[in-house]
Parts: structure tokens; sequence; C-alpha cells
């Protein structure tokens, strides 16, 4: 009788033993799946006369180059408010601009480390307005390269008076 106790243990031993070593694993392959997949969003440019541009877009986060900020990351390890790349609203911005070739640009604030859009289809705030960035009707609480978005998400860029 001891004889199986004893052996029961050990059984129960190794296979916790077992359990135990594979649960990181697991919890690596989740951490690891792919969080920057491209989504599909809908995309709104309102300004002070109307709208500008509307169309559903396929994004991921990514590199922007604009006239006045330059090149920078812009996929929501931005400030680090992620800590993998993810689909974000100014990557959606520049993605639509690429592909319906249309112009937008922003001034790069490393401070923020993010852009701040200032023009988009050559309209500027100029100095009397801004691109106000909001998804699924609110404003986001962070910069655009820093809020993640999920398939189905609408954002809105719109001209807004100060």
């Amino acid at each position: 009788m001891q004889r199986i106790s004893v052996r029961r243990g050990v059984i129960t031993t190794v296979a916790l033993g077992l359990a135990l070593t594979t649960v990181p694993a697991v919890a690596d392959a989740r951490d690891v799946s792919d969080t920057n997949a491209p989504v599909k969003v809908s995309l709104t440019v309102q300004g002070p006369d109307g709208l500008l541009f509307r169309a559903k877009i396929k994004t991921k986060g990514h590199d922007v180059t604009t006239a006045t900020g330059g090149t920078h990351r812009c996929d929501g390890t931005n400030g680090g408010a992620h800590p993998t790349a993810v689909p974000t609203p100014t990557a959606a911005l520049d993605d639509a601009a690429r592909k319906r070739h249309f112009t937008w640009d922003g001034t790069w604030y490393a401070s923020f480390d993010d852009y701040s859009v200032d023009t988009i289809k050559n309209v500027s705030g100029d100095g009397v307005a801004y691109w106000n960035i909001s998804v699924n009707g609110a404003s986001t609480p962070v910069g655009g390269c820093q809020f993640k978005l999920n398939a189905g998400d609408k954002v809105a860029f719109t001209w807004t008076a100060f």
C-alpha cells in the first residue's frame, strides 16, 4: 500500500511539474500573436465646409512621413502606449492619403512622441482650429499614433475651431 502511495505521489509531482513548465510556453504563444495585423476601419475627414473624405481603409501601425514632421513610427508603441505595434488612427489617415491620392501634413512633437495633424486635403487649422481625432464617437485620450484601433472602428478627423 505504501509503494502505491509513493508511486501516486511521484506521478502527481511529475505531472504538476510538467504542467507548470508548459504554462509559460502557452502564455508566451499568446503574447507573440500579431497585434499589428491589418484591420479595416471606417475613416471620415470632416472639414469646416463639409465632408472631405469617407471610405473604409485597411491599416496597421507603420512609419509615417510628413513634409513638416519627417519620418517617425506611428504604431501604438509611441510614448509606451502599447508594448507591441498596433493599428492607429494617424496610420489609417496616412494609408488613406497614399491609397486615395490626397495630402496631409503634421508636426512631430518629440516630447509627446506623436504627430499633431495640421493639414488634411489642403485644409489647415491656421491657428483658429485643429484636427480632432475621434474613434467610435469619442475623442481619443492620447495621440493618433498611440491609440489602438480595432476592426470595424469608426475613425474621424474633424476640423474643430478653438
